[in-house]
């Protein structure tokens, strides 16, 4: 059999983009190929669907794959912890750690030859990070639970049920939850108090629950309304029972924020890593995260299944979701949380 080798990237690249602006994808293959395999941190198979883009990376260039699932913040400092002992070549982390991960020098840049479809506001002009992804805080809610399922922010305050919303001041996830609820209720990327004060009133209620929204404690029935970003939640939803789960963006507010790899300045596996950047963004890789219910970064350029379109959410219920507008505020807010979560939030818990 001819052995597979430049013939898939250049099919999946924009239409009419010339060959010759693009990277030099068949040295990169050779080098990726001879390096043989690829540590990912934060890339797990459930989410966004990644299984399929290591899937695509085992069967057309011969990379092994292991991931080991942590957060954002984990992953910065486990590059910058290993430095040349390093364990991990490519992470998956939120948009406002893209920007601390370069200042804590620990990624290196690669442009993938989609480059110029990405939009300017969701990459580094150097290379070092680019959202490949969106995804829009969502409520998942077990109906068998709860029986008046909040649509909103302000139905949260008011309810009977328990709230979970993940390890706040670790998590991406966790961090633009609080971003949204602060949308919501008046707040925005400097002002995370409204959002703070929602919270620890939940907390004094005992309503805000230990938790984790994650899909084996929807599964046991431990989480009643859980909040996660849509793509998990719909994904989630879909993997234990479509009619036990309602997902739902909140009518009141929300936050549009993305994730993007940061490949290990250390990496023992660099090119495998680039690789691995330059499938993501290729077609087939930005619809393999649109299967996992994430919306692709170059959603304008494609032509997505009827059955990918299907999985995700009608766009009215975007409506008040809005990205972030103060990505210098948010970053410098999302390094304050960790302490004003233990101080405002998880005091009440106690």
């Amino acid at each position: 059999m001819k052995r597979f080798t430049l013939s898939l990237l250049a099919l999946t690249l924009a239409a009419g983009q010339a060959l010759a602006n693009t990277p030099n994808i068949t040295a990169l293959e050779k080098a990726a190929r001879a390096e043989g395999q690829l540590a990912s941190v934060g890339m797990p198979d459930s989410w966004a669907n990644w299984k399929d883009t290591w899937r695509d990376l085992k069967t057309h260039y011969g990379l092994a794959h292991m991931d080991t699932d942590m957060s954002s913040a984990q992953e910065i400092a486990k590059f910058a912890a290993e430095k040349e002992q390093a364990t991990a070549d490519i992470g998956d982390v939120g948009e406002a750690f893209g920007p601390i991960a370069v200042q804590q020098g620990v990624s290196q840049p690669y442009k993938p030859s989609t480059w110029d479809d990405i939009p300017a506001w969701a990459k580094d002009q150097d290379g070092h990070w680019a959202l490949a992804y969106t995804g829009t805080i969502a409520f998942i809610v077990n109906k068998q639970l709860v029986k008046d399922a909040p649509t909103s922010w302000a139905d949260l305050r008011s309810g009977s049920y328990k709230v979970s919303v993940g390890e706040v001041g670790v998590a991406s996830q966790a961090n633009n939850a609080v971003l949204a609820a602060a949308f919501a209720t008046g707040g925005n990327e400097q002002d995370l108090s409204p959002a703070l004060d929602l919270f620890a009133e939940l907390a004094k209620q005992k309503r805000l629950s230990l938790n984790n929204p994650v899909v084996a404690n929807l599964e046991k029935g431990e989480v009643e309304v859980g909040i996660l970003w849509d793509f998990n939640a719909l994904g989630y939803r879909d993997q234990i029972d479509r009619e036990r789960f309602a997902v739902v963006i909140p009518s009141d507010g929300s936050v549009t924020s993305g994730y993007t790899t940061i490949i290990n300045k250390y990496a023992k596996n660099p090119n495998a890593a680039k690789l691995a950047r330059e499938y993501i963004f290729s077609d087939a890789g930005q619809i393999n995260l649109a299967r996992g219910y994430a919306r692709p970064i170059r959603a304008e350029k494609l032509s997505l299944p009827d059955d990918v379109a299907a999985k995700l959410l009608p766009a009215a219920q975007y409506a008040k979701a809005r990205p972030i507008a103060d990505g210098k505020a948010w970053e410098a807010s999302a390094k304050q949380l960790p302490r004003q979560w233990q101080e405002r939030v998880v005091i009440h818990l106690q």
